[in-house]
């Protein structure tokens, strides 16, 4: 009886893995439609070269529309189609026409990074209002309304991935970024919300949490601060841009079909708390 159970299990992975696989497939036929925020530099332009190699046509989207381009540039000297798009989160009539032109050029939406963020390291006691309006604005209300901008569309479809960006200091906190870690928690809390709500219409949400990361801002912290944080890490390494877009590209594809409402953790084991 356990051996053919345990031929029973075998048989159903192996089915299962076929499944995928034609999933994948199918995917990379028709040319998924991947829209990413933040794209246009860091770990935005890494989730975004990523998923257009694995065959999803990507809408590129920044306030910074120059760098939104060389992100493109970089997807199309590898032979992939994507376009460049600017996008203001923190403006709600940028993110409306950015919805209907994407609509109006790609017909709909099969996956949404919500990657666009900003922060400023500083003493909380140090800081003021016109910074927490800004940060809160970049890192939690504008995924609020982007999602809510294409969450119909989704519906609609019966399917889709959205793929919230969050950090490990709105997992644990960080000194110096205490609004941002209150911003990036609420990102987390969002994104179990959303996939309890959204479940029902075949719609995954999910939560990618960088530790320290190789971007830019992490450059700009001094050298010695860096060495000392790299020391902490279990793996001795900082996170690259390319680390944080293979966690995305999990949870956009079907290998991750039956997981929502999920927080991944990438930070090299700096953080191993629920």
């Amino acid at each position: 009886m356990m051996l053919v159970y345990y031929s029973y299990i075998g048989l159903s992975v192996l089915h299962r893995r076929r499944q995928e696989s034609v999933l994948l497939s199918a995917t990379r036929r028709s040319g998924a439609i991947a829209v990413v925020t933040g794209g246009a530099n860091g770990i935005g332009r890494a989730v975004a070269v990523t998923l257009a190699r694995e065959g999803a046509r990507v809408v590129v989207a920044d306030v910074d529309h120059a760098g939104a381009r060389e992100t493109v540039a970089m997807i199309e000297e590898g032979g992939f189609p994507a376009r460049a798009a600017s996008l203001d989160v923190t403006n709600e009539a940028s993110i409306a026409q950015f919805y209907l032109d994407v609509i109006a050029e790609e017909g709909r939406c099969d996956v949404l990074v919500n990657n666009a963020g900003w922060g400023e390291v500083r003493a909380f006691i140090d800081s003021d209002r016109a910074l927490w309006d800004r940060i809160m604005a970049i890192n939690l209300m504008g995924l609020i309304s982007v999602t809510h901008a294409f969450l119909p569309n989704m519906v609609a479809l019966g399917s889709g991935r959205i793929v919230n960006v969050s950090s490990d200091a709105g997992r644990v906190g960080s000194s110096g970024e205490t609004v941002l870690a209150g911003a990036k928690g609420g990102v987390i809390a969002f994104t179990k919300s959303i996939a309890r709500e959204t479940a029902r219409y075949g719609i995954s949400c999910n939560c990618v949490s960088p530790g320290p990361t190789d971007t830019r801002a992490f450059r700009e912290i001094p050298q010695h601060l860096q060495d000392a944080l790299i020391r902490s890490i279990p793996l001795r390494r900082i996170g690259s841009p390319d680390d944080v877009a293979n966690a995305v590209s999990f949870f956009a594809s079907s290998r991750s079909s039956y997981i929502t409402g999920q927080v991944l953790s990438v930070s090299g084991g700096l953080t191993m708390s629920d």
